[in-house]
């Protein structure tokens, strides 16, 4: 089996390369953005020619909300419609598609966990773009898992987690908010589904809600990276209400996970849990 993952570099895709290791039996094609441009129909065309993969996971993403509000072109360029041509290329070859959105589809009024069924408005051009490609990947394929994360963090890259660790270590205040309330998520857990997907290759497609399993604030998430640091005591942490952005973010953006454990019968880790266990083994 052929497994091509798009955007290998970012931080799903390094959890991807590290568990892949232990997969001998399936043939992974890790590529970034200078190796496979997916927004180019001719690169796509020309490498699935080539490798004729039997899976596809996708985590090329523009995923910074903030500057997406000034550099709209390029967050529905890539979040969009380069989803658009990788959804019609896998078409062609008969390729499954796994593709990574958001929980930023919502506006974050709902005061329970949006399930799949839910309406999406989202409040930012971050969630329109995933959004639009969401759309994209519906209207075009049959063979598609959509499975839309939250508030994501691992050891690698630029994310909440490693600034957090990073500014406390250097004896940084922090003044973080409680104003909006979801799920964090550790990217090595959705890596261990997307490859028990592929390992089963199941085949009950469709759109399914993934995160960890709690709900938190920032403050909270930010308040026990400092307990499991041991750096409670030594850094200012402030809880604040209000935090200038220039994107509006949804205030309440729990994920219902019952419909993924129900048809794949998958035990998720709990946020606080999983989190201890990636400070405790680093």
């Amino acid at each position: 089996m052929k497994v091509l993952v798009t955007g290998a570099e970012g931080q799903l895709g390094q959890c991807l390369q590290k568990r892949a290791k232990s997969i001998p039996e399936i043939q992974f094609l890790f590529e970034n953005r200078s190796t496979l441009d997916i927004s180019s129909p001719f690169e796509l065309k020309t490498f699935f020619n080539t490798h004729q993969p039997d899976f596809c996971v996708n985590c090329a993403a523009y995923t910074s909300v903030e500057q997406a509000e000034t550099e709209t072109e390029t967050a529905f360029e890539i979040n969009a419609k380069a989803v658009k041509n990788l959804a019609e290329i896998c078409k062609t070859h008969h390729t499954k598609l796994i593709h990574i959105s958001t929980d930023y589809v919502f506006n974050g009024v709902l005061n329970r966990p949006y399930t799949e069924d839910d309406s999406t408005q989202p409040i930012n051009v971050y969630g329109a773009s995933k959004l639009q490609g969401e759309a994209h990947i519906q209207q075009t394929l049959a063979e598609y898992f959509i499975l839309r994360t939250s508030w994501l963090y691992s050891e690698f890259g630029h994310n909440f987690f490693n600034t957090i660790s990073k500014k406390a270590k250097s004896g940084e205040t922090l003044n973080i908010t409680t104003e909006q309330t979801g799920t964090p998520t550790n990217a090595n857990d959705l890596a261990v589904f997307i490859l028990k997907i592929i390992q089963n290759q199941s085949e009950t497609f469709g759109l399914y809600h993934f995160s960890n399993l709690g709900e938190a604030t920032w403050y909270d998430f930010a308040r026990l990276i400092l307990e499991e640091n041991q750096l409670a005591d030594k850094t200012i942490l402030n809880a604040t209400f209000a935090y200038p952005t220039k994107a509006k973010r949804p205030k309440f953006s729990v994920l219902d996970k019952s419909k993924l454990q129900q048809h794949f019968e998958y035990k998720i880790p709990h946020w606080r849990e999983t989190l201890v266990e990636l400070i405790k083994n680093a």
